[in-house]
């Protein structure tokens, strides 16, 4: 053996860093001092930000207009009749009026609203087939689907599951009177209401020719009154998984009531600028039933601003924590001062 390889052999390599000032972390660097002045400024501005964005979010939301009209109470007549299961084909019409007061200017946008509905049940949120959303040929049997999967001949549904399944499928249309006896129908949007990862990335149709040989050795879920690729007969690019309803109520909502939007207003004609005051009507064909799980169903007129909706909790939400923050200054500024004080009496 060498002296070299006797000496590797005592004195194994080190397996400290290299002796740069990177590695033995001596480059220079900014480290804060904590003053007493320091922190309570910082709460103090702190408490003062959440309080002043608070103070801002509830006065816009209190700026949003809004009409809300429980439409339960007003079909009590179709909401019997859907309690029977073997009523689901026969049409119930039913109307709710109501009268504006004042001119709902700028975009109006119309939600309907379930109360009393939970979506969030684990079984039910897993309750889809994801592959067979984006146009897949995939065998749902696999799936989470069941038991809105397959029929008893086999028949796959499409779409499957029980958040398809249970989708709200009211027809709800707005009429404003000119007059006592002259109503015109509102123009309102279908499509544009779903967001964009949704409508172009989450949901595909099947690849074919067209949607009714796509969907073709499929049948629609049980409660639906039409299959995926006639739910809007008057835009054939409204159809299939892609409907903007259909993708809308796929979102599931965490609370058990909750509102979705369905339609906007389409500012044309004499509603250019927005929904003018005077007496309107929704006329409503009543499929959704509620009354089994004593829900109830609303529908709402509402504007929007910067920071959303009618919903004050984002609000209040800013101002308890800007209060919270501001107290805990106050008193962190009243024990520096008390200490202070006691350490200048003992130095004397």
């Amino acid at each position: 053996m060498t002296s070299k390889s006797r000496e590797d052999a005592q004195h194994p390599p080190s397996r400290c860093p290299d002796n740069s000032a990177f590695k033995q972390q001596k480059l220079s660097a900014w480290q804060p001092e904590l003053t007493p002045a320091s922190v309570l400024s910082g709460f103090i501005l702190i408490g003062v930000f959440c309080l002043t964005m608070g103070v801002c979010l509830i006065l816009s939301a209190r700026s949003v207009k809004e009409v809300q009209i429980n439409y339960s109470d007003k079909c009590l007549n179709c909401s019997k009749l859907r309690e029977n299961s073997s009523n689901w084909n026969t049409e119930c019409l039913c109307s709710a009026d109501f009268k504006l007061e004042e001119k709902i200017q700028g975009d109006v946008f119309m939600y309907y609203g379930l109360q009393n509905f939970y979506q969030n049940h684990r079984r039910y949120v897993m309750s889809r087939s994801n592959a067979q959303l984006l146009g897949r040929n995939t065998d749902i049997r696999n799936s989470n689907c069941a038991p809105f999967s397959t029929y008893r001949n086999g028949t796959p549904m499409a779409p499957c599951g029980a958040i398809a399944n249970s989708m709200f499928n009211d027809t709800i249309s707005l009429f404003y009177y000119t007059n006592l006896s002259t109503a015109i129908q509102v123009p309102l949007l279908k499509t544009g209401n779903s967001w964009w990862t949704d409508k172009y990335v989450k949901f595909h149709n099947p690849t074919s020719h067209n949607l009714t040989s796509a969907f073709a050795g499929t049948a629609r879920p049980p409660y639906w009154q039409k299959p995926a690729y006639l739910l809007d007969e008057e835009n054939e690019r409204n159809n299939g998984y892609i409907n903007d309803d259909f993708i809308i109520w796929m979102r599931v909502s965490a609370f058990h009531t909750f509102r979705n939007l369905h339609r906007r207003l389409s500012r044309t004609k004499q509603f250019a600028d927005g929904l003018p005051a005077g007496n309107y009507t929704f006329r409503i064909f009543y499929n959704f039933p509620v009354s089994r799980f004593k829900g109830k169903k609303y529908l709402i007129l509402s504007t929007v601003v910067w920071c959303g909706g009618s919903s004050l909790f984002l609000g209040i939400a800013y101002m308890v924590s800007g209060a919270v923050v501001m107290l805990a200054g106050f008193i962190i500024t009243a024990i520096h001062l008390k200490l202070k004080k006691r350490k200048t009496y003992f130095q004397r």
